[in-house]
C-alpha cells in the first residue's frame, strides 16, 4: 500500500464501467450509444452512425426481452453504487483525515461522462483517480472510456489513472474465494473451471495490439495457481457479427465438457458486477446449453460484487495511485509490447489529446 502524504485533501475517485439501461424505453439509446462508439465499430462517423442506428434497431425487441428477464433493465447501476458506496467507506476508514468522493461515470447509458465531470468539477477535487471496473485493459472498454473523459472533464485536481489490475491481490482472492464456493457446491463430482470472459475480436489484439486477452489469461493462471486447479480452461462469451473473435467460445467449451463427461464451474472472469451477460447469457442461455448437452453440475459462480476482498483492494490500488501520477496497472499489468499499451509509451492521456 502507498504512504500517500497529505492533510485534508479533496480526493475524487472516478468509477467507470459500460453502463446498460434503466428500463424498456432506453434500450434503444443505449444500443445506440454503444455502437456508435468508435472503439466499437471503427468507421468514419457518418456511416458509423448510419451502422448504428440500424443494428440499434433491429436488436432492440431482443434486447428488451432479454432485460424482461432482469425487471425491464439492467442491475449494473444498482450493483455499481454499491460497489461505490463501499470502497468511499473503505478509503474514508484509511484516509480519514480526507475528504474522498466516489464518482459513477458510465460510457453508454446515465450516469454520463458529460454529466459526472461536470459533478467532479463542482467538487473541485485536488486529487483525481480515475478507476475502470474493468479488470483487464482493453481498447473497448477502458481506453474508450478514459479517451472521452479526458476530452470531457476541464475542472481541477492531478489526475492519475489505473489502467488495470488483472492479477491484483484483492481481486484474484475475491474469486479464488468465490470459486472454492462453487466447488464446494459440486462436492465429490469430477468438474472443470471455465473462467468465461466477454469476448473481443481477434484482429484486436494480432492488429492494434490490443493486451486483453494476455491480461485474462495471466489472472487466470494467478487464480488457477493459488486454488491449485487441475482441470480449467479459458473461453469467450458473447460472440457478435461475422469476424473472427477469440476463442474457443464458451458454448463450445461447454460442449468439450459434456464430451468429456465433466460438469462446469462457469467463472465470469471480466465482469464484477451481475448484468446481462451473467444473469441471461451464463444463467439462462448456456444453463439451457449444460442441460441439453448434459453436464452435470453446471454452477455459476457470481460475480466479485461487493467482496470485501475485492473493494480492499480496489481501497489499496486508490491509495497507491495516490503516490503518483500518469497510468498505471495496480498489480502485474502487461507482460509484453502491446501497441494499446497505456503504458508502453502510448499514454491513455495522450491519446484522448
Amino acid at each position: 500500500m502507498g504512504s500517500a502524504t497529505g492533510q485534508g485533501r479533496r480526493i475524487a475517485v472516478v468509477l467507470f464501467n459500460l453502463g446498460g439501461p434503466d428500463g424498456p424505453d432506453s434500450v434503444r439509446p443505449f444500443l445506440l450509444n454503444l455502437f456508435n462508439d468508435p472503439a466499437i465499430i471503427g468507421l468514419p462517423g457518418l456511416f458509423r452512425t448510419a451502422l448504428a442506428r440500424l443494428i440499434s434497431s433491429r436488436r432492440e425487441k431482443s434486447a428488451q426481452a432479454n432485460y424482461a428477464f432482469m425487471g425491464g433493465g439492467s442491475p449494473l447501476l444498482p450493483e455499481t453504487r454499491a460497489q461505490s458506496g463501499a470502497l468511499e467507506g473503505a478509503l474514508a476508514d484509511r484516509l480519514p483525515a480526507d475528504d474522498i468522493r466516489t464518482f459513477i461515470c458510465m460510457r453508454y447509458w446515465h450516469p454520463m461522462t458529460a454529466e459526472v465531470a461536470a459533478e467532479v468539477e463542482v467538487f473541485a477535487p485536488d486529487e483525481i483517480v480515475l478507476l475502470p471496473l474493468y479488470p483487464q485493459f482493453s481498447t473497448t472498454t477502458t481506453a474508450s472510456s478514459l479517451k472521452l473523459w479526458h476530452e470531457t472533464y476541464r475542472g481541477p485536481g492531478i489526475s492519475r489513472t489505473i489502467c488495470c489490475y488483472p492479477q491484483a491481490g484483492g481481486w484474484v482472492a475475491a474469486q479464488s474465494d468465490l470459486i472454492r464456493k462453487g466447488l464446494a457446491k459440486a462436492g465429490e463430482a469430477p468438474v472443470r473451471v471455465l473462467f468465461s470472459a466477454h469476448g473481443i475480436p481477434e484482429s484486436l489484439v494480432t492488429k492494434k495490439g490490443d493486451p486483453y486477452a494476455e491480461q485474462v489469461e495471466a489472472g487466470c493462471r494467478v487464480i488457477a495457481e493459488r486454488l491449485g486447479l487441475g482441470d480449467w480452461s479459458l473461453c469467450y462469451q458473447s460472440r457478435v457479427g461475422p469476424m473472427k473473435w477469440l476463442g474457443p467460445s464458451t458454448p463450445e467449451a461447454l460442449e468439450q465438457a459434456a464430451k468429456d463427461g465433466v460438469g462446469v464451474v462457469l467463472v465470469p472472469i471480466a465482469f464484477v458486477s451481475e448484468h446481462i451477460e451473467t444473469l441471461v447469457e451464463l444463467d439462462i442461455e448456456y444453463a439451457e446449453l449444460a442441460h441439453e448437452t448434459g453436464i452435470q453440475p453446471y454452477i455459476r459462480v457470481p460475480t466479485v460484487s461487493v467482496a470485501p476482498a475485492f473493494i480492499t483492494g480496489l481501497a489499496e490500488g486508490v491509495i497507491e495511485a495516490l503516490d503518483r501520477t500518469g497510468t498505471a496497472p495496480y498489480g502485474p499489468g502487461c507482460q509484453s509490447n502491446w501497441k494499446a499499451c497505456p503504458c508502453r509509451g502510448r499514454a491513455v492521456e495522450g491519446a484522448a489529446a
